[in-house]
């Protein structure tokens, strides 16, 4: 019989819906204590390590299409960020430094000094403080589909239809509590619209659910989903410093051609020197799920001079 302390769940790897075929024979779930949060992270495979960061409003499960055949060549770590899926959600210490900081002491709990890094939507805000703020730590870093506040302009109150509809979000997960009054109970409205409006090809109805009941699990969850933007104040001024030392390593920008295409490469040549791109055809905001065969070849081609590197 399990212990408490093991995870559990849908949102464990035992109890996660619709794996690909052999994931639980590869990848297990763990709980990780880091100081004052306990970490939920999957963990597989063998080689170099590859740390995953998933996006907003997501979990380590948006990883899941492409974690088999990462796992032939690398260790892949696939956690729960603070606030999201299994993990601790405390109330304060989601500027993107602590974000970060949670993720450097995650890897040092697992043994893992040097690593690479992909991170997709919220992810790449999390991916690149990683980055910058512990440079002799991350080998290669891979980021997908945001603008990184601090770093992109910001786009104006006014702006076209298209592009509110793509952003809106940013300003009302920002509020400090109506949102949550707003959104508890409907969370299948609002979620269920922000994957629905995002992705060119539509992710499975089984996924979004996944996604829903994990956001609708209780208040803690939903007030947590909203915790990244509500830091964003601390997260823009740690960038303006971050961006005066420009990162040193490969970057990776991948964006879906019918979303952000090249402005993730051309944000990220804002802060780094060495910035390749890929732009995913058909393609919307979620290349992980939308696309996963295309990322994963792009991700691998790029990641395949690092393999030596720990």
């Amino acid at each position: 019989m399990n212990s408490p302390s093991t995870p559990e769940g849908p949102g464990s790897v035992s109890g996660a819906p619709h794996l690909p075929e052999g994931f639980t024979g590869t990848f297990t779930s763990r709980y990780i204590d880091t100081g004052d949060l306990r970490q939920h992270v999957v963990t597989g495979g063998d080689g170099p390590p590859l740390l995953l960061v998933h996006g907003w409003p997501q979990t380590w499960y948006a990883w899941r299409l492409m974690m088999p055949a990462l796992a032939r060549d690398f260790r892949v770590i696939a956690p729960d960020q603070r606030g999201t899926g299994l993990s601790g959600k405390p109330e304060d210490g989601y500027d993107t430094g602590t974000l970060a900081g949670d993720l450097a002491a995650l890897m040092d709990a697992l043994g893992h000094e040097r690593f690479a890094v992909a991170g997709h939507d919220t992810g790449m805000w999390i991916g690149y403080a990683l980055a910058a703020d512990h440079p002799d730590r991350v080998a290669r870093l891979a980021v997908a589909e945001t603008p990184l506040p601090g770093v992109s302009p910001s786009p104006p109150l006014f702006a076209n239809a298209h592009l509110n509809n793509a952003l809106w979000h940013f300003a009302f997960n920002r509020l400090a509590a109506v949102n949550d009054q707003l959104v508890s109970g409907r969370e299948d409205v609002y979620f269920g619209w922000q994957f629905a409006t995002k992705a060119a090809r539509p992710l499975p109805d089984y996924a979004v659910r996944h996604y829903v009941d994990t956001l609708a699990a209780g208040p803690g969850a939903l007030h947590a989903s909203f915790a990244i933007y509500r830091a964003l104040d601390a997260t823009v001024a740690q960038n303006q410093r971050r961006k005066a030392q420009r990162l040193k390593m490969p970057v990776l920008g991948i964006g879906g051609a019918k979303s952000l295409g090249e402005q993730v490469a051309d944000t990220m040549r804002l802060a780094a020197d060495d910035v390749q791109t890929v732009v995913i055809p058909g393609c919307g905001h979620h290349p992980p799920e939308e696309a996963p065969e295309e990322t994963l070849t792009a991700l691998t081609a790029f990641l395949a001079t690092s393999r030596t590197s720990d």
